[in-house]
């Protein structure tokens, strides 16, 4: 059977039709079609959205915000007619930053744009007072002697080149100072602006025994502010106080809804985004907006009356931002032991104008790319473009995937991203300024058409994307 499936989608799915004169995205047009213009003429995303960031707000593992966005989420998508609506238990981590703030304290006294990183420790009271080193990468802090670290707090001053790369800091900063004795570690910002608007994020989890500090953001032109005041030869000190707790875990959710596919309900189609945020801001474009747009494209693929070969779900999955228990939960036990997925769709980059989706598609059991595989699925992607045309998501690239799909992933099912041009989001995630005003309405339809488009031809096409 798999067999005569790979061939079915070749054949369906190979340009240059001379007897024809067809394209591969002929067999997909009508229904493209339909799907984009009632996702550009519905504001149900909109609508959503607002709802989840004004009414609600943000919404961090173990908080009451964040069981009421599930029970929203639930109500909302059976109101819209999905199948199968239901929540899929999960135990997360549970941590409160608590009252926070760092103060500069020679060579003048000054409160500091601050926020604690997830995972951090709380100061012992009164706080942590010390000497900054600052450093501009890892490099350079190695090369310190000990007695210029111990007992002092450790500035990291990297400015953002990428994320993946800067970030680093924040994942692992505080490891490498607590290493050296230092007493507290500070990082700048993980973006390219703050506005002297501090990003959170979480760090690294400790090693058993490990000797934890606690570890905060500064803002852009603090942290640069400082780098600027050691260089010159003046005695940087600063105050940290932290109310951050770790508390016993808790009990939270993902949430499923579907359409159930006609032919093969068994095999699925995995969109969505995570529900849960960061506890400043709204979580707007870091994640509400990839949970909205994949609420609205399976509510308008059930209102079109589109009910592919294959199952559609949904997902909005927890705990993104602090460990990835939602995803692994669900790649766990996704639903039935006879469910397969052939595909999973992440959107996590914002809801900016849509540019189009990346693929990445991995040898079962690990993360080395299947190359043969993912250069088929690209092919394929490619010869689909068009139907993209009026959403903008015509750009397909190698490069896909999300930390909530990743350990479906890692079992070969192709992973896509709904991809933007991330022009604002480095400057707002994580941060104050996430909230829905930063939204563009129109965007936020085009990302819709490009999602519910997709996740039709992948649920509809004869046989599997990458075979």
């Amino acid at each position: 059977m798999r067999g005569m499936a790979v061939l079915a989608l070749s054949l369906a799915l190979t340009p240059g039709d001379a007897s024809a004169g067809a394209t591969p995205s002929d067999d997909y047009r009508d229904e493209a079609e339909r799907i984009t213009a009632a996702a550009l003429a519905s504001d149900g995303a909109w609508r959503k959205l607002t709802h989840l960031c004004d009414r609600i707000g943000h919404r961090i593992v173990g908080s009451p915000a964040l069981d009421r966005a599930i029970d929203w989420a639930l109500e909302a998508m059976a109101l819209d007619g999905l199948e199968n609506v239901r929540r899929q238990r999960v135990t997360v981590g549970h941590w409160e930053r608590g009252e926070e703030r760092a103060v500069l304290l020679q060579p003048r006294r000054m409160e500091l744009a601050m926020l604690g990183l997830g995972r951090s420790v709380g100061t012992p009271p009164g706080g942590v007072t010390a000497e900054v080193v600052v450093v501009p990468d890892f490099d350079t802090f190695h090369a310190l002697p000990d007695d210029a670290v111990e007992g002092r707090i450790v500035l990291w001053n990297a400015p953002f080149t990428t994320y993946s790369a800067t970030v680093a800091y924040r994942w692992s900063g505080a490891e490498e100072a607590a290493k050296r004795g230092a007493v507290a570690s500070l990082v700048r910002t993980v973006g390219r602006r703050s506005l002297q608007n501090p990003h959170t994020g979480v760090q690294a989890p400790w090693e058993d025994g490990a000797r934890a500090i606690p570890a905060a953001a500064l803002s852009v032109e603090d942290a640069a502010m400082l780098a600027r005041l050691a260089e010159s030869g003046e005695r940087v000190v600063v105050r940290l106080e932290m109310g951050a707790r770790h508390f016993s875990d808790v009990e939270s959710a993902n949430v499923l809804a579907e359409i159930t596919g006609r032919e093969l309900p068994e095999e699925i189609v995995v969109i969505g985004g995570h529900l849960d945020s960061w506890d400043v801001g709204q979580g707007a474009h870091d994640d509400g907006g990839g949970c909205v747009i994949s609420m609205e494209a399976v509510r308008i693929l059930h209102e079109l009356g589109l009910r592919p070969r294959r199952t559609v779900r949904v997902v909005l999955w927890t705990e993104e931002e602090s460990g990835g228990a939602g995803g692994r939960a669900y790649r766990k036990n996704p639903g039935t032991a006879a469910e397969r997925h052939v595909a999973a769709i992440e959107s996590d980059g914002g809801v900016e104008a849509p540019s189009g989706f990346g693929v990445t598609v991995w040898k079962p059991g690990g993360r080395d790319v299947d190359t043969e595989r993912q250069d088929r699925a690209l092919r394929v992607l490619k010869e689909l473009a068009p139907l993209f045309a009026e959403s903008g998501a015509r750009d397909m690239a190698p490069g896909g995937g999300g930390a909530d799909i990743s350990p479906l992933m890692e079992d070969g099912v192709p992973g896509l991203a709904l991809q933007t041009p991330m022009d604002l989001y480095w400057d707002i995630h994580h941060s104050s300024a996430d909230t829905v005003d930063k939204v563009d309405p129109d965007a936020l339809r085009r990302n819709t058409a490009a999602m519910a488009v997709m996740a039709y031809v992948l649920a509809e096409m004869p046989g599997e994307l990458g075979d």
